[in-house]
């Protein structure tokens, strides 16, 4: 083979990734690009090792490597570069990976809940024997608003914060039994279910969605995440495909602590508007229509930039399946 016509081909590639290593600082889409061109240039050195053994090529790219290798490091090893890291790839990827998990198990709830409250409405005896009938003209009329306003608005950020961040993690730290998050789900949902039926018993379910809507759609669909994070880990115990159980269990487990990670911070934004947004004075369209772009700007977050790390992912894993190379090796 002529390495020299080989080069020829490529030299684009190199250059560009030689422009990219002795720039400051990358854009997003230039951090891509680099790691893509970084893998493209390790696979032909590797290439060119095996098939046309060029001493004066091969230490020109090695060089390339080198400096582009330096910069790769530096950017990873910086605190900023890690954070980026963790928030646009590491964490939206874990969610990412179990989209259809997390998409599966907010249908149900949400249809599970449809039941529950359509059965407790056309059952009113139901409705009365949750609770005596003061208790529950109480629950309606005062105790059910009241729960917003009864701390200060930090205050009652942090209480729901933790303890909501707390359900999630045990959800997922017991998710390999696959009892306890399917527990949580059901609890939950009826739990919710049950309280706009007897407020609707009332003539008060816009009230319920009034005041639930704003934090409860990010607050719940982050429960149904940490549910469908813990049910995974169990099919993956079952159905470990075509690797040892230990194995498959250990590569979701990494997986699942990261959507862990992640839920803290979802369920941190959840808890602020919870805490400032649904009792304030904002009229309530407006604290709906806070509570719905919070939702969407979560779900986007991990759908695109997953989809991103996920197709870099199989990127890399290609190139390295096609020459049997790491980049370890350059």
């Amino acid at each position: 083979m002529d390495s020299l016509a080989y080069a020829k081909s490529r030299q684009q590639i190199w250059k560009r990734l030689e422009v990219l290593a002795k720039k400051g600082r990358l854009s997003g889409a230039e951090a891509d690009e680099f790691f893509q061109l970084y893998q493209r240039t390790a696979a032909d050195l590797a290439f060119l090792r095996a098939n046309a053994p060029d001493p004066e090529l091969i230490m020109h790219l090695s060089a390339i490597l080198g400096r582009a290798r330096s910069k790769l490091t530096a950017q990873q090893t910086s605190v900023f570069g890690a954070l980026q890291k963790l928030f646009f790839v590491t964490l939206p990827y874990a969610f990412y990976r179990i989209r259809w998990w997390i998409f599966t198990t907010t249908l149900c709830c949400i249809m599970l809940f449809a039941i529950v409250l359509l059965t407790y409405l056309l059952n009113p005896q139901l409705i009365e024997n949750l609770a005596p009938k003061d208790q529950l003209d109480y629950y309606a009329k005062v105790g059910f608003e009241a729960y917003y306003s009864a701390h200060p608005n930090s205050d009652f950020t942090l209480i729901v914060w933790t303890n909501n961040a707390w359900i999630a993690l045990q959800c997922i730290a017991s998710g390999v039994t696959g009892i306890y998050p399917l527990y949580v789900l059901w609890a939950n949902t009826i739990s919710v279910g049950q309280a706009g039926a007897v407020l609707a018993s009332r003539d008060l379910l816009s009230e319920f969605f009034q005041l639930i809507l704003p934090h409860g759609q990010l607050e719940l669909f982050a429960i149904f995440i940490a549910g469908a994070a813990g049910l995974r880990l169990f099919w993956a115990w079952v159905r470990p495909r075509n690797m040892p159980r230990t194995q498959a269990l250990a590569e979701e487990g990494r997986n699942t602590v990261m959507v862990g990670i992640g839920l803290v911070f979802v369920l941190l934004l959840s808890g602020v508007i919870e805490g400032f947004v649904t009792p304030s004075a904002l009229l309530w369209p407006v604290k709906i229509i806070i509570g719905t772009l919070a939702l969407l700007a979560v779900i986007f977050w991990f759908l695109y930039f997953g989809r991103k790390a996920a197709r870099i992912s199989e990127s890399k894993q290609e190139s390295v399946s096609a020459i049997g190379w790491t980049t370890e090796y350059a």
